[in-house]
């Protein structure tokens, strides 16, 4: 049965409750502009009723708050992080081959192209007198020019690309950071919420920290009760690996590598490695974001790394001789000298290679390997040199860069070693390629089947004798030719007189061959190459400029479920305050009851 002060409970259950809900109103108006906050609502419902004992049976004795939630969208969570990881990932390329894009450029602007006609310019003077010791001297300074000018198309894509390097290790650390804050958030919302109670603001902080990991990379989350004791098992999960375990954050490193992937990488690329010492498949073809571009733009050789099939190898075997490759031409070959060669699964490092040439220009490797074979492979099994990466990165625009160096440096050669120079000597090269452990120059010959590596070079590593090891950072005017103008061939027959001039003519006609790349002549192959990075490099901002479009359509999406709405908001607090002054009301009126029932009728 009610007591006699039964409506003044119901009036104050009714206080507490609009009290309560303005406060939460007053907690959402106040954290309108922060971010990752979740708009709180209160649950209430009508308290017990209690039997009265009457013919009207059961009475209704108030209201409780049953708690405060916050209104959030897991399908829209998991929406947002998905395309915002393939946001990072577009952006991220779009920024570096922008990068790529403008050193590249310099070949239409002031680059390559003012360069190249420099050098022809001058080469067309000697034609006219080839003697002249000053018009030799002007065309060597032209051609060195020019490879300056490629010289320093390498330094700077060795910039970007150790920019890439040193943003993997940035991405890495703030990975560790943020595994490690929702580490300490789980157990900091565990520790409230065993107490019944919801920490609706620590969760809004953790969700916040994992939609920043989703630009990083692609991560899961799954949540999952554990007992009936309010807490719950937290699992993120970065491109399907374990990163935070509840209250246990994995941690990343990175790791300089001991080998180079491809020729003319620079020193030390990181790889990323899990705290158990296992290596972050960074290939994978599930994982997106930012470090999956980083990888992409920094290693990206379009597929184009060296790959083909073993002969038998032994268990125990020394060397491993690969047949059928992608590769069967110096000007495409960009393996490192020493470096990783994987077979079948097994994963080595080899020392040095040797090339074989048969008598139909099919090209045969022999790799030392730094350790023996651990089993045997049968013939036919599959060899790839470094990693396969279906992206065009600065390895594979350097790839470019080289091809055409050694193409054009082996043609102007050639030609130029068929002629005389003043001092009547034959077969000296015009360029040349640094060699920087010695400051000296490699020996730069042209083989193929008629001519085999092996007569160039009595060392064991064949490849010291080709142009294998002229690239874009080494490309450089043979110092023969720098020290002495004389020793320029600009004629085939001194008998007949140097102002002949005959080879000097091949020579500027070289300009205009359109024979020497499937694309036509020199400046049409760089011309291609900048008209490709320019493809890449907008797609890539397409992509971006795309994917900000969707990710902002999923952020509004996001906020109709948990954003805060200042008209909704100032309804609730027109409606809190009107609940909270009715309720003061019942509770005054109450009050007058109750004075008229003691004070004024007692005896």
């Amino acid at each position: 049965m009610a007591s006699t002060f039964f409506g003044l409970n119901i009036g104050t259950t009714g206080l507490f409750a609009a009290k309560t809900g303005l406060n939460v109103t007053a907690h959402n108006v106040a954290n309108i502009e922060t971010e990752g906050y979740s708009r709180q609502v209160i649950s209430q419902s009508a308290d017990s009723p209690i039997s009265t004992n009457n013919r009207y049976g059961m009475l209704g004795s108030g209201v409780s708050v049953n708690e405060i939630t916050q209104m959030r969208s897991q399908y829209y969570d998991e929406k947002y992080r998905s395309n915002n990881a393939m946001y990072g990932q577009y952006e991220s390329r779009s920024y570096f081959l922008n990068e790529v894009q403008s050193y590249l450029n310099e070949v239409k602007l002031e680059g390559f192209t003012v360069t190249f006609d420099n050098m022809y310019n001058a080469l067309q003077e000697l034609t006219k007198d080839s003697a002249n010791l000053t018009v030799r001297t002007q065309m060597i300074n032209h051609a060195q020019s020019l490879c300056d000018y490629f010289n320093s198309l390498s330094t700077n894509l060795d910039q970007v690309q150790t920019e890439c390097n040193y943003e993997v290790k940035n991405q890495v650390s703030r990975i560790n950071s943020l595994a490690t804050q929702v580490a300490s958030l789980t157990q900091q919302i565990n520790t409230v919420e065993v107490g019944g109670e919801n920490a609706n603001d620590l969760r809004d902080q953790r969700e916040n920290l994992i939609d920043q990991l989703s630009e990083i990379a692609n991560v899961t989350v799954t949540e999952t009760p554990v007992g009936n004791v309010g807490m719950t098992s937290y699992i993120v999960r970065l491109d399907g690996n374990v990163l935070v375990d509840s209250y246990d954050a994995k941690q990343l490193e990175v790791r300089p590598r001991e080998q180079k992937l491809n020729q003319c990488d620079v020193e030390g690329l990181y790889d990323i490695y899990w705290d158990n010492g296992e290596r972050l498949n960074t290939e994978s073809a599930t994982l997106s974001g930012t470090i999956k571009a980083l990888f992409e733009v920094r290693d990206g050789n379009n597929k184009e790394n060296l790959q083909g099939f073993a002969e038998e190898v032994d268990e125990g075997a020394m060397e491993v001789t690969i047949r059928a490759t992608n590769i069967n031409e110096i000007k495409d070959l960009n393996i490192p000298m020493e470096g990783k060669i994987k077979i079948g699964n097994g994963e080595y490092t080899y020392s040095s290679f040797e090339i074989r040439v048969d008598d139909e220009g099919q090209y045969t490797y022999v790799f030392q390997l730094n350790e023996e074979a651990r089993r045997q492979y049968p013939e036919d099994t599959k060899v790839t040199i470094g990693h396969t990466v279906d992206y065009k990165g600065i390895p594979y625009y350097r790839a470019q860069l080289n091809e055409f160096i050694r193409t054009f440096a082996q043609e102007f050669n050639e030609v130029h070693a068929s002629g005389v120079n003043l001092n009547g000597d034959t077969n000296v090269n015009f360029f040349a390629a640094k060699n920087k452990m010695t400051n000296g120059e490699y020996n730069l010959n042209s083989f193929g089947a008629d001519k085999p590596m092996t007569e160039f070079d009595s060392d064991p590593l064949v490849t010291q004798a080709s142009y294998y090891w002229l690239t874009a950072e080494s490309f450089t005017v043979s110092e023969t030719i720098l020290v002495n103008p004389s020793n320029v061939a600009a004629a085939s027959d001194i008998v007949n007189g140097v102002s002949k001039a005959d080879i000097a003519e091949k020579l500027v006609a070289l300009k205009s061959d359109i024979t020497m790349f499937k694309q036509g002549d020199p400046a049409a192959f760089l011309e291609t190459l900048v008209g490709e990075i320019g493809v890449d490099t907008k797609a890539a901002l397409n992509f971006a400029e795309s994917q900000q479009n969707i990710v902002n359509s999923v952020t509004n999406q996001r906020l109709s479920v948990a954003g805060v709405d200042i008209d909704e908001e100032a309804m609730s607090l027109a409606k809190y305050q009107e609940a909270y002054s009715l309720s003061a009301k019942i509770i005054s009126v109450m009050n007058e009851i109750y004075d008229k029932l003691i004070n004024e009728m007692g005896l």
